[in-house]
């Protein structure tokens, strides 16, 4: 009888812990989207054209909270209508902040920039980004060409309540005859009030910029920031070799110090990215960015 009331006992103390155990399990997830992760869709795009849906439902699962897409084309998100689209993610719990939809360096029409605007109305963004300079295009010409139309694309999209912006890589902060395009054309020439700036942490770190020393020197003009690491501290260059990208606090940018800056910068959103979509093991990498954001970043 003694053994059977601590067999008893036992299996009620292990039935009450996988109970605790379930509980915190699903906190996990809740507290997790409480810190307001974000993510690149880009970091696991070919699981999006392989899947979209599952691969929706695991970013969910994992805690992410805010998503930035990168898949419009032609008035679609990922072959998905907006308000389509929009209800698969709102049902799953997470909200779409941004999208990148790059406007080429040919131009673009009033009635094209009309079109992509709406589209991205109906989805319900608040930010739309301009994620991409062609190598051909990195001329001083060029850029101030680009500039002139991005700034009528974000008068467009502040028309339907939408905030215009431009995602950095390093080839920007490249001297060109005495010219550093990001500091001496990107950020004069464009109009503060219709283009922010989606300062890529990788990328700026890559081409030897400090982040808070950008944010002290244009304060406000950094609404949105994304968070990659890298595995290694290289001299400054400036073309796109992204060999060493790793998940976010696995690396060697201090992310909680730049960070604690993000009001001076005007950061609103976050989100996490990897160019490399983790190497083969997208999920997998993303996971150890989630963890290490909620867990010592983000506390």
């Amino acid at each position: 009888m003694q053994n059977r009331r601590n067999f008893l006992k036992i299996s009620a103390a292990g039935s009450i812990g996988m109970m605790l155990l379930g509980t915190a399990g699903c906190k996990t997830v809740a507290d997790r989207k409480s810190f307001g992760v974000g993510l690149q869709l880009y970091s696991i795009r070919d699981a999006m054209t392989a899947d979209a849906l599952g691969s929706l439902k695991k970013l969910s699962d994992m805690g992410f909270k805010n998503l930035e897409l990168a898949g419009y084309a032609d008035g679609k998100f990922y072959s998905y209508a907006p308000a389509e689209f929009k209800k698969i993610v709102t049902d799953l719990g997470m909200d779409i902040i941004s999208s990148h939809a790059a406007v080429e360096a040919q131009g673009i029409t009033t009635e094209t920039a009309k079109i992509m605007a709406d589209a991205h109305a109906e989805l319900g963004v608040k930010y739309c980004i301009q994620p991409w300079v062609n190598d051909e295009d990195r001329t001083i010409e060029t850029y101030k060409r680009m500039i002139g139309d991005w700034n009528k694309v974000g008068e467009i999209m502040k028309e339907v309540g939408i905030q215009f912006g431009y995602h950095n890589h390093n080839f920007e902060f490249a001297n060109i005859d005495g010219i550093v395009p990001y500091y001496d054309i990107f950020m004069p020439e464009m109009d503060a009030n219709l283009i922010t700036m989606e300062l890529d942490l990788f990328w700026a770190t890559k081409a030897g910029q400090d982040p808070v020393a950008m944010f002290n020197k244009y304060p406000g003009r950094f609404q949105l920031l994304h968070l990659k690491d890298m595995s290694i501290n290289n001299a400054p260059y400036f073309d796109v070799v992204k060999d060493d990208i790793c998940s976010v606090g696995a690396g060697l940018i201090d992310f909680k110090t730049i960070l604690a800056a993000k009001e001076t910068a005007g950061a609103k959103y976050t989100f996490v990215e990897d160019d490399n979509q983790g190497s083969g093991k997208p999920f997998e990498a993303l996971e150890v960015s989630i963890s290490n954001l909620t867990t010592k970043i983000l506390v």
